[in-house]
């Protein structure tokens, strides 16, 4: 009887122990594969090794477009993650899931987690903050576009390895590489990120009506002003003279330039680790060439990447937990770590300070420019970022006008007047769905 009432009192014991240090668990949706998937999980592991009341999950549900889709049919059947990592494009489709987030300001005010949005690169939070200055999602992998030399190439041709400042530099080196006989003079990742979207923002120009579309639905696209015409009616004109050789919609012009093919290049600040990895080339990473009779310019420029969403319909306590980690995530020392590790901006100021002090832009100067040029200037209703409702087709649009006009098919005026046509209907399409 006694050894009986022994094993009751363990077992009631046990249970009791069980239930008092139960985890409230946080499911985290990300579109992370490879390194950077083993980076999210560490930084999980990181949290939940720091304290006993919440356990965050992360959990890859592939590329962005796949795990935002994913994420609202899983809120309309009453199991969302808690978190969900979005790309930059798709903040405007987020804020129009009515009910399916929940602003993470609110989410930070109502746990009484310590929170102040100055504490963010502005450049970062400001694309994420609605015109009231409350912050809608957490900034979470940033980066922006800059302008990469490959210094071997530019000293093979006789040339200082210097980088052009302006396009009308650029384009007198590419004919100087041209004439030595450097056969890709100059590249480009990411079409309309970088010269529509960034390119507008680094010369303080509008990419559409209502302060980039952060001011309501009712946008409609501008890339068809003379700036815009005459920027890629130059790129088209040096496409056609073998001064510029197109690579794709995506990262593809990454590998040209890592495997010393062109001497030139325009891309994510995060080419730069596979730039290093290759090991082929001596290179340097500078700020965006720009037009240098553009009053103004250069303004700043504006981010890619994804912030963490905050998803509708979970419990208090949740919520409490998704806080800190929010919470932890915006720590110094832990954005100093995620930032040296990955390429990606570190998202505070305070952050930025302490990678700083470390000495690590010294070893690693082409990281500090990604921060310098995205705090040139204090970001305008021109180059805080932009929020157009289903952009994914916008870009897909604007980057076969742009194709066009590479391949010579179209004058640039034509293209870019058919892009903004074309992509105004995307736009009222989505204004329509989202009344």
């Amino acid at each position: 009887m006694k050894i009986r009432l022994s094993i009751a009192v363990v077992a009631v014991a046990a249970a009791f122990s069980s239930t008092a240090y139960a985890q409230t668990e946080i499911q985290w949706w990300h579109s992370m594969g490879g390194a950077l998937g083993e980076r999210v999980n560490a930084l999980a592991t990181q949290f939940n090794e720091s304290q006993k009341d919440y356990k965050v999950v992360a959990v890859y549900k592939g590329q962005y477009p796949v795990s935002m889709t994913a994420a609202i049919a899983a809120f309309r059947a009453g199991n969302a993650p808690h978190i969900l990592q979005v790309f930059e494009v798709g903040t405007a489709t987020m804020m129009a899931a009515k009910g399916a987030i929940v602003p993470v300001a609110k989410v930070m005010t109502d746990a009484k987690e310590p929170f102040n949005p100055e504490a963010y690169l502005p450049t970062v939070a400001g694309y994420y903050t609605d015109l009231k200055g409350n912050m809608l999602s957490f900034p979470f992998n940033s980066s922006t576009a800059l302008f990469y030399i490959n210094r071997d190439a530019f000293k093979k041709a006789g040339l200082e390895p210097k980088a052009p400042r302006t396009w009308k530099e650029l384009r007198a080196t590419a004919e100087k590489l041209k004439a030595a006989g450097q056969e890709c003079v100059y590249t480009t990742a990411w079409p309309s990120w970088v010269h529509i979207e960034n390119f507008s923002a680094w010369h303080n120009v509008p990419i559409g009506t209502k302060q980039n579309g952060m001011g309501g639905f009712d946008t409609e696209f501008t890339i068809n002003s003379p700036l815009h015409v005459r920027h890629v009616s130059m790129l088209g004109d040096m496409a056609k003279k073998g001064l510029f050789t197109y690579a794709g919609r995506t990262n593809q012009g990454d590998a040209k330039f890592s495997s010393g093919e062109c001497a030139m290049f325009t891309g994510s600040a995060s080419a730069q680790a596979g730039i290093r990895k290759a090991g082929k080339v001596d290179w340097s990473a500078h700020f965006l060439p720009y037009h240098d009779e553009v009053k103004g310019a250069p303004q700043n420029s504006i981010i890619g990447g994804a912030s963490l969403w905050v998803m509708g319909g979970k419990k208090p306590a949740e919520y409490k937990g998704v806080a800190k980690f929010l919470a932890f995530l915006s720590k110094p020392e832990v954005q100093k770590e995620w930032h040296t590790g990955t390429g990606y901006v570190p998202i505070t100021l305070a952050a930025y300070e302490l990678t700083r002090k470390s000495g690590y832009y010294d070893k690693e100067p082409g990281a500090e420019t990604t921060i310098k040029q995205l705090t040139n200037k204090t970001p305008t209703a021109n180059s805080k970022g932009l929020r157009f409702g289903n952009f994914v087709q916008g870009r897909t649009v604007i980057e076969e006008e742009m194709e066009a006009v590479f391949a010579g098919k179209k004058e640039a005026k034509v293209a870019l007047d058919d892009a903004v046509k074309r992509g105004n209907e995307i736009l009222r399409q989505f204004e329509a769905a989202n009344k």
